[in-house]
């Protein structure tokens, strides 16, 4: 959903769909993150699509505040300094005796609205610098539940159950595709690397890899924030209003856009699964929108 990529000739256009062949061999560098972009095309972006990347400590700071209210206590995972961090190498203190235990925690569902390159849920990289994050010193969402993972699972087979809960309980939706292409790149090069960390630097099979790119694919997907759709799919709808003598064409648009209803919109419903119940449902019961018509 950008025209950054036109130049390149057909197939590239705004609405095209990204296929293999369109991202791979000699174009394998067509798409790549913001921090990589030249400054003209950063600065487009932020004109045309309002793109603003959030720098890491800036991300950490507000997912500690979100990890002070779940756990009751500041510095879990790190200590703020100005612009960094100084991560806690102790093993995450769960209360043997309290309600929420580090499952609790691996479980509870997080999303990162118009998600970028997904700098909250996983941080490989600074986003505003792309200077590399350290296994151990990353800050995001999932980042952190991998890490209790790591922490409390000491099967193999547990580790890997629990690792992919770990990604299951973890969304993030975005309106441009290109931007959605490397958060999903993201969160599976994470993954890959908290395996790697663990394993003493095994590669996971190709089953897991695959099972692990079907719920990210699920759980990262691209939509329309303001109107849970598929972006762009809202369309006028045409009639033509014929007599003897004349007719004319009669544009009717989408009752949601008109309106500003999200539940009368005739574009396409995002669908995500809800892994818990192995249920699909609409991506706007994630977010806690009600029905009301």
């Amino acid at each position: 959903m950008t025209n950054n990529y036109k130049k390149h000739g057909p197939g590239y256009e705004e609405k095209s769909e990204i296929t293999i062949p369109l991202i791979t061999g000699k174009k394998s560098l067509i798409i790549k993150p913001r921090v990589a972009k030249s400054k003209h095309e950063q600065s487009h972006r932020v004109r045309d699509k309002g793109e603003v990347f959030t720098p890491s400590w800036v991300c950490n700071k507000q997912n500690n505040l979100i990890d002070q209210a779940w756990f009751g206590r500041p510095d879990v995972f790190n200590f703020e300094e100005s612009t960094g961090w100084v991560t806690n190498f102790d093993a995450i203190y769960f209360e043997p005796s309290g309600k929420r235990t580090w499952r609790d925690y691996v479980l509870a569902l997080r999303l990162e609205i118009s998600c970028g390159e997904a700098p909250y849920l996983v941080s490989r990289y600074d986003t505003t610098t792309g200077d590399t994050i350290p296994v151990e010193q990353r800050i995001g969402l999932l980042d952190r539940k991998l890490r209790v993972v790591a922490e409390n699972a000491k099967r193999p087979d547990v580790w890997i159950n629990w690792s992919k809960k770990a990604l299951m309980s973890v969304y993030g939706y975005e309106w441009q595709g290109d931007n959605l292409l490397l958060a999903r790149e993201n969160v599976l090069l994470t993954y890959l690397d908290h395996y790697r960390n663990r394993f003493n630097g095994d590669t996971p099979s190709l089953e897991l890899m695959r099972e692990v790119a079907q719920i990210i694919s699920w759980n990262l997907w691209q939509m329309d924030g303001l109107k849970f759709v598929i972006p762009s799919s809202c369309q006028d709808t045409i009639t033509i209003d014929r007599d003897l003598f004349d007719e004319r064409i009669i544009r009717t648009p989408c009752e949601g856009c008109s309106t500003d209803n999200v539940h009368k919109h005739n574009g396409i419903y995002c669908m995500i699964r809800d892994w818990q119940k192995d249920e699909i449902i609409p991506a706007i019961s994630l977010l806690g929108v009600g029905d009301d018509r």
